[in-house]
């Protein structure tokens, strides 16, 4: 019996590894699966061979972080007054920005590819053209419906385009929404064979889109203030001069924002200077005059020495008046709501360190929001936080310019209360020299004041003339000789799993759409009955396949199922062996015939009882006439040994059906087959009885108590699994008695013979001599 999945032959279905189970599934299938292979392989190569290569160009810069931050010199730091430290994070958002990627795509015409056309594909002209395309004004640029076509003479430098010839560098008027031109290639390199060339436009914008599809841009890592850039393009020149390009761009945009810097600053102190020198021109004309008027030469040693005190008093006046005036202008600054047209020099005349910092807190941030606004959208936190900031500093600027302003005023009452003092006593000094006094005073503090100033121009021209970018490159653009992408190793190896994915997916669903049983393995799990065997199909077609001296293959088989029914318990003293099956045509009567002969050969007595008096087989397959059989016996009309009809072998008899009765069940059921089973069990070792199907009658429920074992034969590829899936279910209404199934007809699948249900048992080779097959028998490990 089978327990726990193990079968007569005492094969463990458990036993089995996931890989032999998966082997022997699909190892049947081989030629399917070579085929898949190959076919798959020639297609990942024919797309390795057409499939145009990209490759990728990298680059690094390395920017001053002002977390990270690269430290300078002292005087390089006092050179860059407008300089101010990075954040990596903002500087990737910025390199990726469509306002960087545009002027990429405008200065390398990216928005106008040239192709050259081929065999099979068309590939890039970008370096094998001997013209570019430019557009007058590529923000306007159309897409063209269809690729333009235009050939070069180099003789007398003209392109004909469209049936017209046209000179290089000559914008031609077109309806692409821009007029365009012809210009030389730099990079171009003249071939011997010269294909045709053509353009296609593309909308800026939409080239903006591609363009940044390809690139990336990260920090190398969480530590470093180096960012790479890498870019993608099936011309490996191409993207290098991207990627280069790229960096120039972004090194323009720092330098020209620093230099909006300086000149605004600039351009404040030429105002102050013009306003100072006036004041000068005015005075010293006054002084000049006034000596001139007056004949004063020289002046007493005490108006020499008042003169000297009030003039320290009024410098400090003065200077503090600039101050003030400057202190006006920082509060201007920051109270006005667009501060690009009036930006004030944190450090112009203000000794106050916290008020410098303050400035240049705020400079930096609203540089950062400058930045960021080009590649954030509005309500992103980093740009609402930067904004917070910004609001936040504002205020304690405010209070730092409302505190200096109180104390310089309350320091110029000071100075004013001296200079009331020394007034008083200049009083006594004779009104000539008194007013030389006042208009030398005057002389004296505007001359400080411009000589400040010009200071601080030449200051800012200094920077201006210095400026230089807050980041350096690290590494220029280099592309690799072998592509990224397609890469063979991954093509290959799709190509092997597309292969084997439909080859699998084309068995299972084969074996998804059947069904009847088509594995042993399918038997076991529907149903408790053990398998006694299996017996592989018989492509001849002849009823009887096991004789004396026959050594085939399916008749070793029946000698093992022979073998097998002691395992029933079939022996002497138990001998009655039921032969049925779920519907007819699965071979009970092959079954039996042969299983008796098998018997038979071994010396026993054997006596075949064809009882499936529905549509009895079995007697035509021993050439004996079923006009009187066991139907007559079972009505009375014959005696036992009057039914029983011999075979050619001595020791198999057959009892045929006899005439077909109309009520077969009632007949089985009388008592007179009970006596017609004891008289055999007298006479015979063996009897085995072919009944009736169990699906449509019930014949073989009647049978099956009087019997000692019921051998339930199971068909490969022809048994409906809904049959075996309820055999258990029926059982327990009305059970078969001592059942065991034959797995019958077994077919080799796939294209090869690996075996049979799951894999277990045998295997065989053929060897032909003239037209006779003699097949050798091998036990499988």
């Amino acid at each position: 019996m089978q327990k726990g999945g193990l079968t007569f032959d005492g094969y463990h279905k458990e036993n089995e590894s996931p890989m032999q189970q998966v082997l022997e599934k699909y190892l049947p299938w081989w030629p399917l699966f070579v085929a898949l292979v190959v076919f798959f392989i020639i297609a990942g190569l024919l797309y390795l061979r057409y499939a145009t290569p990209i490759y990728e160009a990298t680059g690094s810069i390395l920017l001053k972080d002002e977390k990270k931050g690269l430290d300078e010199s002292s005087i390089m730091e006092s050179l860059n007054l407008f300089g101010s430290k990075k954040i990596v994070e903002n500087e990737i958002e910025v390199l990726q920005s469509r306002a960087i990627a545009g002027n990429v795509v405008r200065n390398l015409r990216l928005y106008a590819p040239v192709m050259k056309t081929g065999t099979v594909k068309d590939i890039s002209g970008y370096r094998s053209s001997p013209l570019l395309v430019e557009a007058q004004y590529p923000q306007l640029v159309k897409a063209t419906e269809d690729p333009v076509y235009f050939k070069y003479d180099p003789a007398d430098s003209c392109v004909e385009m469209g049936g017209n010839r046209y000179s290089i560098k000559e914008w031609i008027n077109t309806s692409y929404g821009s007029n365009i031109r012809f210009v030389h290639n730099p990079y171009y390199e003249p071939s011997d064979k010269e294909k045709r060339f053509y353009f296609t436009l593309i909308p800026v914008k939409l080239a903006v889109t591609s363009f940044l599809n390809k690139l990336e841009v990260n920090a190398s890592n969480k530590q470093s203030t180096v960012i790479e850039l890498a870019y993608r393009d099936d011309q490996p020149g191409r993207a290098e001069d991207v990627v280069n390009e790229i960096i120039a761009v972004y090194h323009k945009a720092a330098i020209d924002d620093k230099n909006q810097l300086a000149a605004n600053t600039l351009a404040f102190v030429d105002e102050r200077l013009r306003y100072v020198v006036g004041d000068l021109d005015s005075v010293e004309q006054s002084l000049e005059k006034f000596k001139t008027r007056n004949s004063i030469i020289d002046i007493s040693e005490q108006g020499r020495q008042f003169l000297q005190n009030m003039s320290v008093n009024d410098q400090k006046a003065g200077e503090m008046g600039v101050q003030l005036a400057v202190l006006d202008q920082v509060e201007n600054y920051i109270l006005s709501k667009d501060n690009k047209s009036a930006i004030v020099p944190s450090t112009l005349g203000i000794s106050d360190p916290v008020l410098g910092k303050l400035l240049d807190q705020l400079y930096a941030l609203e540089m950062q929001y400058e930045n960021m606004k080009k590649t954030t959208a509005e309500n992103n936190p980093l740009l609402i936080s930067v904004i917070t900031q910004i609001n936040n500093i504002r205020p304690s600027i405010l209070e730092n310019v409302r505190n200096q302003r109180r104390n310089l005023e309350a320091g110029r009452s000071n100075i004013m209360g001296s200079g009331n003092l020394y007034a008083s006593m200049l009083r006594d000094l004779p009104n000539k020299e008194r007013k030389l006094l006042d208009i030398s005073r005057q002389q004296s503090i505007k001359n400080s004041i411009y000589t400040f100033l010009l200071q601080k121009r030449e200051e800012t021209m200094l920077s201006y003339a210095s400026t230089v970018a807050d980041s350096r490159v690290v590494d220029v653009a280099e592309a690799a000789d072998i592509p990224v992408s397609p890469k063979k190793v991954i093509v290959m190896a799709v190509a092997l799993l597309l292969a084997m994915g439909l080859g699998i997916g084309f068995v299972e669903l084969k074996e998804a759409m059947n069904r009847n049983i088509m594995f042993r393995s399918e038997i076991e799990k529907y149903t408790s009955i053990p398998v006694l065997g299996e017996v592989a199909y018989d492509q001849s077609g002849s009823q009887l396949v096991i004789a004396e001296g026959k050594r085939t293959f399916i008749a070793e088989q029946f000698r093992q199922l022979r073998t097998s029914l002691s395992y029933l318990g079939i022996n002497s003293k138990k001998k009655k062996l039921m032969v049925t099956s779920s519907v007819s045509g699965e071979g009970k009567s092959f079954i039996c015939s042969n299983l008796g002969i098998s018997l038979a050969l071994v010396g026993k007595k054997v006596v075949l009882i064809e009882l499936d008096l529905r549509k009895p087989k079995l007697s035509q397959a021993f050439n004996i006439s079923r006009l009187v059989g066991v139907s007559n016996y079972l009505i009375g009309e014959k005696e036992a040994e009057e039914i029983i009809k011999s075979t050619e072998n001595p020791n198999l008899f057959v009892i045929p059906s006899g005439p077909l009765p109309p009520n077969p069940s009632e007949l089985i059921l009388s008592n007179r087959m009970q006596e017609l089973l004891s008289y055999l069990e007298n006479h015979f070792d063996y009897i085995i009885i072919d009944t009736a199907p169990v699906s449509p009658v019930t014949d073989a429920y009647i049978v099956s108590p009087m019997c000692d074992s019921t051998l339930y034969v199971v068909r490969h590829g022809y048994t409906p699994r809904v049959y075996i899936q309820k055999l258990d279910d029926r059982n327990k209404v009305s059970s078969l008695h001592n059942p065991a199934i034959i797995f019958n007809g077994v077919k080799n699948r796939g294209y090869g013979s690996y075996g049979y249900g799951y894999g277990y048992g045998y295997g065989y080779t053929e060897e032909e001599t003239g037209q006779k097959k003699k097949i050798r028998l091998k036990l499988k490990a």
